[in-house]
């Protein structure tokens, strides 16, 4: 019999709920292959076997007695360590938030659970969600399951490793300024990056307000669309959520002959690996087999809006830490105190403009890509690096090394728009491809990606325990 822990997340909640498999099952071999994992890649910073098995019994007495408590009835779970939980430790990957208790539970964990999700633990991040790579100067890094010396990628680096590893069907992440999809491309998994609004940050650790989005990684866009299904939609707790459509199902079943693909001419196509631009021509080439029209697109200068994304990035984190900064300057590592007293080298003004340009730089890219639906693009220049050549502290080059990984991240933060990382390729390490979608139209994207993993196999590849 199959590995239950090898099933997507919509096949095991098929499974649970048809009686084929009990969640109690389910849960012990998520387990059991966490037990064999972790030591090698320091994926989860908690682990609540009994708490999990508990709540998976009581899941299975449930559906014995004829009550479904959602769509992921019995199926179990694990997050980045931001998601609070009420009367949890909810520790951010920091030393300054040590031992701390959640007050209350993140309303994207609260639509989880109330969809019948089973909690596993909490994963491992980048300290305050501020990194790119998966160190972690208080936790130690996380490791890549594909292989152990290579980064993650960050901030949700126990959430790309632990989906990869198939240590839970699904996690939550953060993206600010790359944190799913870096990890989505580094670890080969399915990363959704939602349009900004769409989803409730409520009680989750924060960042950068203007640019945090709540979304998942999990095993193939099907997986994704589920997820969002149950955590989009209106929250009166955060008010970016108001107005944002309903999340339409349906959509992410669109056919891909009515879907326009964008291949920018620069930005994105430049510099790249020789690996990555196989990938990127591969995945063109299978879009168009698909039945997709493809064409080129001028994208206005992206240069422009990563350094927009960037002062914002920079001054919204240092205002958000700076009581911190004053009083446990000596309690951050050295590379996220580093970054945070960088932001303080951003004047006010520069700060408002860098706001104020967001619309008129939204609507030139509008206006650049005509009737595309999605911009085709790598998700970085390069597979995974060692954890050793990234390890770069608060030296000299940390600030370039950083810019360079999230090089082809920024933009999509800043202009809030919907971004799916899909795997799309693979020399020895994962290569992962972004689909950068319209605003509000995330569906899209899941679209065109689940009709890409219908032709590609890249999404069920899977790493062996070294």
């Amino acid at each position: 019999m199959t590995d239950p822990a090898n099933l997507s997340l919509v096949e095991v909640a098929a499974a649970i709920r048809e009686r084929k498999l009990s969640s109690v099952e389910v849960t012990r071999a998520l387990l059991a292959r966490i037990g064999r994992w972790q030591p090698v890649l320091n994926a989860f910073v908690r682990i609540e076997a009994e708490e999990a098995l508990s709540a998976a019994a009581a899941a299975d007495a449930a559906l014995r007695g004829g009550t479904t408590l959602g769509p992921l009835h019995g199926v179990p779970l694990a997050h980045k360590d931001m998601f609070y939980r009420a009367g949890k430790l909810s520790e951010c990957g920091s030393k300054i938030r040590k031992g701390w208790v959640a007050p209350a539970t993140s309303a994207a964990t609260a639509r989880l659970q109330g969809a019948g999700a089973v909690h596993l633990g909490a994963l491992h991040m980048a300290e305050f969600a501020y990194g790119p790579t998966g160190h972690n100067e208080h936790l130690g890094p996380a490791r890549n399951p594909w292989n152990p010396l290579r980064i993650t990628g960050g901030s949700s680096s126990g959430s790309g490793a632990a989906v990869a590893a198939r240590l839970t069907y699904a996690a939550l992440g953060s993206d600010t300024g790359g944190s799913i999809r870096l990890p989505a491309h580094f670890c080969g998994v399915t990363g959704l990056k939602p349009t900004y609004g769409r989803i409730s940050r409520a009680d989750t650790m924060p960042l950068s307000f203007t640019l945090d989005t709540v979304g998942a990684l999990a095993r193939s866009a099907e997986d994704c669309a589920l997820i969002g299904s149950i955590i989009a939609g209106a929250d009166r707790l955060d008010p970016t959520t108001q107005g944002a459509p309903e999340w339409n199902m349906a959509a992410t079943r669109r056919p891909v002959k009515d879907i326009t693909v964008g291949v920018p001419r620069a930005y994105y196509v430049d510099d790249l690996e020789a690996d990555v631009a196989k990938a990127l021509d591969e995945a063109v080439a299978t879009f168009r087999k698909l039945g997709a029209r493809v064409v080129s697109v001028d994208l206005p200068d992206q240069t422009a809006v990563t350094a927009a994304a960037q002062i914002v990035l920079g001054a919204e984190a240092t205002s958000l830490h700076s009581p911190w900064l004053r009083t446990r300057t000596g309690d951050y590592g050295a590379q996220v105190r580093a970054r945070l007293q960088n932001g303080l080298a951003y004047s006010a003004v520069e700060y408002v403009e860098a706001l104020r340009w967001r619309g008129p730089a939204l609507a030139a890219h509008l206006a650049a890509i005509g009737d595309v639906d999605i911009i085709v693009a790598p998700a970085s220049r390069a597979a995974a690096p060692t954890i050793e050549e990234t390890d770069v502290g608060a030296g000299p080059h940390a600030d370039a090394t950083i810019q360079a990984m999230t090089r082809l991240m920024r933009p999509a933060n800043y202009l809030g728009l919907p971004v799916l990382v899909v795997p799309a390729g693979h020399s020895g390490m994962p290569i992962g491809l972004q689909l950068i979608g319209r605003p509000f139209c995330d569906e899209t994207a899941i679209a065109l990606g689940r009709a890409f993993q219908t032709a590609t196999d890249y999404h069920r590849r899977m790493p062996e325990l070294p």
